[in-house]
C-alpha cells in the first residue's frame, strides 16, 4: 500500500455506517475486524446498488480473493463512520479497491485497506473477464492521482 494519505474527498464514492456497541473490543476501540465488514459493506453495496448486481442469481458474479487493512487510529461507538472508496486497478477479471475509513463529526482517517475482487463464472468458479457493463460503471471510480 502507499503512503499517500488522502483526504475523503479523495474517494469518489463513500458510504455512511454506525458503529455498533457489539464492534468495541475489551478496551472500548472497535475491533480490528470491524474495518473489514466496513470495506467489505461500502465494495457490496456499490456493487449491488449502481451495478445491479444480484449475488444470488447473477451468472458472473465477484468473488473477494484478497483483503489487508493498516489501522492508524483507534474509533469508538458511537462514531459515524465514512468509507470512502475508489478503484485503484482494473485488469481483465480483478479489481482493486483502496478504500478508508473516516471517524466522527472530523472524518479522522482511521483505517484503510484494499480488497481484491475477482469475477468468476458462478457455475465453474472460474475467471472471467470482467462484463463491460461493470466496468463502465467502475471506472469513474479509477484513481487518478499523479
Amino acid at each position: 500500500m502507499t503512503d499517500f494519505s488522502p483526504s475523503l474527498a479523495d474517494y469518489p464514492y463513500q458510504v455512511t455506517l454506525l458503529s455498533q456497541p457489539q464492534d468495541c473490543d475489551e478496551h472500548g476501540n472497535l475491533n480490528n475486524v470491524v474495518f473489514y465488514r466496513f470495506f467489505d459493506t461500502a465494495v457490496k453495496q456499490f456493487m449491488v446498488q449502481e451495478c445491479q448486481l444480484n449475488p444470488l442469481s447473477d451468472i458472473i458474479v465477484p468473488f473477494i480473493s484478497s483483503t489487508q487493512c493498516q489501522y492508524i487510529c483507534s474509533a469508538t461507538y458511537p462514531e459515524t463512520m465514512v468509507i470512502g472508496m475508489r478503484v485503484i486497478k482494473m485488469g481483465r477479471s480483478a479489481v482493486t479497491y483502496g478504500l478508508s475509513a473516516y471517524a466522527g463529526e472530523q472524518h479522522r482517517r482511521v483505517a484503510h485497506g484494499q480488497f481484491v475482487q475477482v469475477f468468476v463464472k458462478r457455475s465453474s468458479q472460474r475467471a472471467v473477464t470482467i462484463p463491460d457493463t461493470y466496468k463502465a460503471l467502475l471506472k469513474p471510480l479509477m484513481e487518478s492521482f499523479e
